[in-house]
């Protein structure tokens, strides 16, 4: 059974759930929890690095110790560190987790002040409004506890997109396998490029309908049937994600693919154009009264109502229908037009892979150039340089650059941007750079003014030039801090310059929104891979699928530029 690095890393976030329970040491806790993040955003499969002899190490977050346990879980299936947990653990008490608003500090707490080990407990002491009195509860999480106890209903999960890309590929090469298939493609947000994924709708052609939903209920991952027909099938993968996998024909195969790929308020607007010309728009075609005038290719769907193709990505009933009417669709950025990538980190800091190896390897991706950004001293967690430190960096790229070719480093810094806006490092080293990202870890809950006024401030040093990962979003485990972004991209409009989207499938940030916010603003937008391993640039896909969400073109990204180009732009800010 193929064991995904998503797979792996549920297991270790699981493992420090119930460690944290415990109470155990937050280091131990901290790095399971980091290499489940790093398994999850890994675009290489883990049990291939492993089969070829790859050392896991070099990942950011993977130990010696950790190696061993993925080596293990990839070779059995299960792991006997978590095994040995349960086994220590409640199952009743590990199901509280599962409670919205609860996690394992809650639960921990639940269960050594009120001695609640059960949601039928935990129903108990709130009805008893005992719960609301612990610290860091209160009265309206109470509420909402007994609402979904009452309830009793699963969470709606979803995926990041790189994750659920891990389960969509490996079922799009089982089903490509079967015999008399023709065409497979996954629709729904996914196609869209959506930042996370609910389930996956995934569409068919073939000779023999029945064979495909078959053969997908016996896949080897497949833990749930949930309905099996002749040309229909929806199941549940370990993982806990559903897909829905539909057969379908020919003739009917652009219409399904445009009605499945939706988003919903872009495929109703579309049937309205259909109905103003007395057409009927529905997943088996586009029909005038009982005729099929169109529908076996999705930019058949579009002329049928005197439009364009339409990207998926934009796809979402924000402008782009009336844009395509009046021939003004964006002609949006791909993967090969990035020249260079602006965000990266070695050994020297937080890092796995020396500057040799990473400048190789943005290379080998089509890359002409790659800024190093190392981290800076504030930023203790990841080793950050302090002066001296990014000094010796600093010769050590300019000595590595007189070897290569084909390939330029350029010298940066990821430097701190600290409460009160200024920044990390003194001006003096700031200056020896070509690039400085500014960036901000640390105090995210500042008042929203607090946070707005600190980044403007960080913008106007003479030497800064890329804001990175301009909110401080972790998808599904920390939101966004409050800023006022408008501000902050009239400000760098004002200043001259640059937002970055980090192309990180956690971070993904910019949004998408924000891109367009940018792009209308006049604002240059870096997408970058925040690259921490040789292996890192590969998620640049993800910065490209959100970069077309935003609208944005080749001229709306500042590292489609040349490096000539580039340099001049760098040096205009000072």
């Amino acid at each position: 059974m193929p064991v995904h690095n998503a797979d792996i890393a549920a297991i270790f976030d699981e493992i420090a759930d119930l460690l944290e329970i415990q109470g155990e040491n937050p280091f131990r806790i901290r790095a399971y929890r980091n290499a489940a993040r790093t398994l999850k955003t890994l675009t290489h499969d883990a049990s291939s690095l492993i089969r070829q002899g790859e050392d896991l190490t070099r990942l950011p977050g993977i130990g010696k110790d950790l190696t061993e346990k993925i080596k293990e879980i990839v070779t059995t299936g299960e792991c006997q560190a978590l095994l040995k947990l349960r086994r220590q653990i409640s199952p009743a008490v590990a199901e509280l987790m599962k409670i919205p608003g609860l996690g394992p500090k809650r639960v921990r707490l639940l269960y050594e002040t009120l001695g609640v080990r059960t949601p039928r407990e935990l129903r108990q002491a709130a009805e008893k409004h005992l719960v609301r009195d612990l610290p860091g509860f209160g009265d309206k999480l109470e509420q909402r506890i007994l609402e979904a106890l009452h309830r009793r209903q699963p969470v709606s999960r979803r995926l990041e997109l790189a994750v659920a890309a891990q389960y969509a590929e490996g079922l799009v090469a089982f089903l490509k396998g079967i015999s008399g298939v023709k065409e497979v493609v996954v629709a729904g947000s996914f196609r869209r490029c959506k930042e996370t994924v609910g389930d996956l709708d995934i569409l068919v052609t073939a000779t023999r309908g029945q064979a495909v939903t078959a053969q997908l209920v016996s896949y080897d991952e497949v833990a749930e049937v949930l309905s099996q027909g002749s040309t229909r099938a929806s199941v549940v993968l370990r993982s806990g994600l559903q897909v829905d996998v539909r057969v379908v024909a020919q003739s009917s195969f652009g219409a399904a693919l445009h009605y499945f790929t939706g988003s919903r308020a872009h495929n109703i607007a579309i049937r309205r154009l259909g109905q103003q010309r007395g057409l009927k728009i529905n997943e088996y075609g586009v029909f005038r009264g009982a005729q099929r005038i169109a529908g076996e290719t999705e930019q058949s769907v579009f002329e049928a109502v005197g439009l364009p193709w339409i990207v998926p990505e934009l796809r979402e009933a924000r402008g782009e229908i009336e844009a395509a009417r009046e021939g003004r669709l964006p002609h949006l950025i791909e993967r090969r037009d990035l020249r260079g990538d602006l965000h990266a980190h070695t050994r020297a800091t937080d890092g796995r892979d020396s500057l040799k190896e990473m400048a190789l390897a943005a290379k080998a991706c089509g890359l002409t150039y790659l800024a190093i950004t190392e981290h800076s001293q504030r930023l203790t967690v990841a080793h950050g340089l302090d002066e001296k430190g990014l000094r010796r960096h600093i010769e050590a790229i300019d000595r590595l650059n007189e070897q290569l070719s084909g390939m330029t480093l350029l010298k940066g810094i990821e430097v701190e941007i600290l409460e009160d806006g200024r920044l990390d490092l003194p001006e003096r080293i700031l200056l020896e750079l070509d690039l400085v990202v500014g960036a901000v870890h640390s105090h995210f809950n500042l008042t929203r003014e607090k946070q707005t006024q600190r980044l403007l401030r960080a913008m106007d040093h003479r030497c800064f030039a890329l804001l990175a990962h301009p909110t401080g979003r972790l998808l599904g485990e920390r939101p966004a801090y409050e800023v006022d972004m408008e501000r902050v991209i009239a400000h760098a409009r004002q200043r001259g310059c640059f937002l970055e989207l980090n192309a990180q499938p956690k971070r993904l940030d910019l949004t998408d929104d924000h891109c367009r916010m940018a792009k209308e603003a006049g604002v240059l937008v870096s997408i970058n891979s925040d690259a921490h391993s040789t292996l890192d640039f590969a998620n640049l896909r993800y910065g490209i699928g959100q970069a077309r969400r935003g609208w944005l073109e080749p001229a709306d990204v500042l590292n489609t530029r040349t490096l000539p180009q580039l340099h001049k732009l760098l040096q205009s800010l000072r």
